[in-house]
């Protein structure tokens, strides 16, 4: 029960039920682009792509792409880094059966961020954001931590609570899910002291 329990997020639909610390929450609820906000706030902003390929999707994902049960989907994973320093760990999951049609950018995105896309495309419909508590076993923390390297190991130690949030687009019958973690780091960057609480 324990190991299944850790790879499942108990998403919520209000920031605040995830108790998050003040300085964590003005990034939870950032409205809009988050990568607007983290180029605002770096000198210089850097999408590190992982990997993007297909992938079984985890477990709380397959209902909010559609699917009746955890399956392969075409899954991206990237950390969005300012001047150097890897502040959030994205991830996103698109069913199988989407095509260029729906997300016609997708496959082509390389080391760009896709809320360049997914903000400026009229036809794009975004749902509404869920927050989560994730523990430093889940496996999107472990897979942040892998691509950290040693950093990761050390962020590990100091770390228990991870927070992250997520979010379904919809592009004419295609939907993509897009979760981003929140890493440490990001508490130190100077827009997050000047931003105030939306909420």
């Amino acid at each position: 029960m324990r190991g299944g329990s850790l790879r499942l997020a108990a998403w919520q639909p209000h920031a605040r039920a995830v108790r998050a610390p003040q300085g964590m929450h003005d990034w939870l609820v950032t409205p809009g682009s988050l990568t607007a906000r983290l180029v605002a706030s770096s000198e210089a902003f850097r999408v590190r792509r992982l990997h993007q390929c297909s992938a079984p999707c985890l477990a709380d994902e397959a209902a909010a792409i559609g699917l009746p049960r955890a399956q392969r989907a075409w899954e991206r994973e990237v950390l969005l880094e300012c001047d150097g320093t890897p502040v959030v760990f994205g991830h996103t999951v698109v069913p199988m059966d989407c095509d260029a049609s729906h997300w016609p950018l997708f496959s082509a995105l390389g080391e760009r961020s896709l809320g360049t896309t997914l903000f400026y495309d009229p036809l794009v419909r975004r749902g509404q954001l869920e927050f989560a508590r994730l523990s430093a076993e889940h496996p999107l923390v472990r897979r942040a931590h892998a691509a950290l390297g040693r950093q990761g190991q050390a962020t590990n130690r100091n770390n228990n609570i991870y927070y992250a949030r997520r979010c379904v687009y919809r592009r004419r019958q295609g939907l993509l899910l897009v979760t981003e973690v929140f890493l440490p780091a990001v508490l130190e960057l100077g827009a997050a002291a000047t931003m105030k609480n939306i909420l």
